[in-house]
């Protein structure tokens, strides 16, 4: 049963990785889409789609494009890693880059939309988190506590939600392959190449999938917080990597 039809679903971040393609298949539900990027000549396919140039680290931008959009759901999922060095060694530029966007943009675009979902008394908000928000791991610091506020963001908007219709998810993925290591390493693909070598990692698609999932289950149904793995990945310290 496709219950998306015709509702507007507004994606951050949506120019590569999981938001990209989460547009891709939520497309195919019916759905109008509403996609935020930092430059609209990053993305290519979507003729159907209103495409709504911003950075969501700046609450002026935000304020100014969202203000006459009204969407039916929200994905949040701009966000980045950054390094990942010892927390003496890290760079602050880094931090300020993570903190801004992972927690600070997640909050600017929740803001605006949670108040709109408020006045009509429905909506569903998923949240892409990350096992990095469950558990901690070596070099991860900042990264982890951006990730860890927005799992403690989302059961706060679940609070901040009773008593209304709206839905609420934390969607946490382990390792995914898109360009998130090739970020995180500034670019050099031998560091991200190696992330996923000897095992299946999640692709984009698979979180895509359960986000379509999360969101077109009934509505007396609230998925809050889904850890999803891949197979060789038991947690950040326990993977298993074929030797050949």
């Amino acid at each position: 049963m496709n219950r998306l039809k015709g509702k507007k679903v507004l994606i951050t971040g949506a120019n590569s990785g999981i938001g990209k393609a989460c547009a891709e298949l939520l497309g195919k539900y019916d759905t109008r889409l509403i996609l935020t990027v930092r430059d609209k000549s990053r993305l290519q396919g979507f003729d159907e789609a209103d495409i709504v140039e911003l950075d969501v680290r700046n609450y002026g931008e935000v304020e100014q494009a969202l203000k006459d959009i009204d969407p039916d759901i929200l994905i949040n999922n701009a966000g980045l890693a950054l390094g990942l060095e010892s927390l003496e060694n890290g760079s602050i530029d880094d931090w300020d880059t993570m903190i801004d966007t992972n927690i600070k943009g997640l909050l600017y675009v929740s803001k605006i939309i949670f108040a709109k979902m408020k006045a009509k008394n429905s909506g569903h908000i998923i949240n892409i988190g990350s096992i990095a928000g469950k558990m901690a791991y070596s070099g991860g610091n900042v990264y982890c506590a951006t990730k860890a506020a927005v799992e403690s963001l989302s059961h706060s908007m679940n609070i901040d939600a009773v008593g209304t219709n709206i839905r609420i998810s934390n969607l946490a993925p382990g390792a995914v392959e898109t360009n998130f290591s090739n970020t995180r390493f500034h670019g050099n693909d031998t560091k991200a190449d190696a992330v996923y070598e000897g095992f299946k990692a999640l692709s984009a698609e698979d979180i895509a999938d359960i986000a379509a999932y999360i969101l077109n289950a009934p509505e007396h149904v609230n998925i809050q917080d889904l850890l999803v793995m891949p197979t060789a990945q038991r947690n950040p310290f326990v993977l298993h990597r074929d030797p050949s």
